[in-house]
């Protein structure tokens, strides 16, 4: 008798913190399972509808969008598209037919798991931060398992559900054996100076960008090169000032595509605080300086990041003091090695390994 086909329903999206855990969790799935159909589920007009094909996935979109703090059109049409995402999601279910869903947030997630649930799916959601989402605090009366990265969420979920599993992070990223010497070419930099890697998110960071700017001197001043992603939105005013300093190599780029040759070569880093970029920071032992956003739900991204200064693995600089500060606090970092040296100690043990292989792993056990 011909067994079954796996089928697996993974929803969510909105930014790269989102997509990137997702993809990962499905390339461990099709790693274990030879024969499996993965099927996206995430929200129309989101970067996932872009991001999952160009990994090898198929996606669906839903019509659905966040609810804003304030009287907007959107707000009045949410409770509709609510309705009709629902209707689609159950729609999708029982063409699929899937024996898992798996939410890893984003507006997508909300409707598609609950349809699941009542539907007598066996569903799993995924946090990443160490603040608990809405959506997925809904959520978790309904679902099966819930896998975290951060000690002490049973404030948030049913400690039963919750198995910690760390943040799946692309294993391509993370791997930087053997890669410095290409890396320095790829980049065009020079061996024997100290390299500042900045990155601030999938979308750029207006605060990092506006602060790196303003020190483009200092960083001269003290022979520091710079691997600067800016994000789509600064890039042109990025390509424009670093110009000068081209030749001290102050590189600008709106994204870069080898992730694992910017670790490779990097001495310090300065990013934002989101859960994957902690993971990844992590997994590659670098000192940081994180500048938290302040543009996310619960502030949930300086208690991510207090999460590492907590166990002196991390330095903060909050968003608000950037512009005045980053710069002083890096160049005393950069001067200090001792200090350097203890923090990348420090960030090294808080590293999970193989999350994604364990994830994936606890939602196979789900299959009836």
């Amino acid at each position: 008798m011909q067994q079954k086909k796996i089928k697996i329903i993974i929803s969510g999206g909105g930014t790269g913190g989102h997509i990137f855990p997702a993809i990962a969790i499905a390339n461990a799935l099709k790693n274990k399972v030879q024969d499996i159909q993965i099927l996206f589920v995430g929200a129309k007009g989101r970067m996932e509808m872009e991001k999952v094909p160009a990994n090898g996935y198929p996606i669906v979109g839903l019509w659905i969008s966040g609810f804003q703090r304030r009287l907007t059109i959107d707000n009045l049409m949410f409770p509709f598209k609510v309705l009709v995402s629902l209707y689609r999601s159950r729609k999708i279910i029982k063409e699929f037919q899937p024996d898992v869903v798996v939410g890893f947030g984003g507006y997508a997630s909300g409707p598609m798991l609950q349809a699941a649930a009542k539907m007598g799916i066996s569903t799993a959601i995924w946090e990443g931060n160490s603040f608990a989402g809405v959506t997925n605090k809904i959520l978790a009366k309904s679902t099966t398992k819930i896998f975290v990265a951060f000690d002490g969420m049973e404030r948030f979920f049913p400690k039963e559900k919750i198995v910690q599993a760390g943040n799946p992070i692309r294993q391509e990223v993370t791997e930087l054996e053997g890669k410095r010497a290409e890396a320095l070419r790829f980049f065009g930099l020079n061996e024997n100076k100290k390299i500042l890697l900045v990155i601030g998110g999938s979308l750029g960071a207006l605060t990092i960008n506006e602060s790196i700017q303003k020190n483009l001197e200092l960083f001269k001043q003290n022979s520091l090169q710079v691997i600067w992603q800016t994000g789509k939105n600064y890039y042109e005013t990025a390509k424009e000032v670093v110009k000068p300093f081209e030749n001290y190599g102050i590189k600008a780029f709106d994204f870069i595509s080898h992730m694992d040759f910017a670790y490779a070569v990097a001495d310090l880093v300065i990013s934002r605080a989101g859960a994957i970029a902690i993971s990844e920071l992590c997994s590659v032992s670098k000192p940081v300086i994180l500048i938290p956003s302040p543009n996310v739900a619960e502030d949930h991204q300086t208690k991510n990041a207090m999460t590492l200064v907590n166990n002196h693995a991390a330095v903060l600089v909050r968003d608000s003091e950037a512009r005045q500060k980053l710069g002083p606090i890096l160049i005393d970092l950069l001067n200090n090695i001792p200090e350097q040296q203890l923090l990348q100690e420090n960030i090294k043990k808080l590293a999970f390994k193989d999350s994604a292989n364990n994830i994936a792993d606890e939602i196979l056990k789900l299959i009836k």
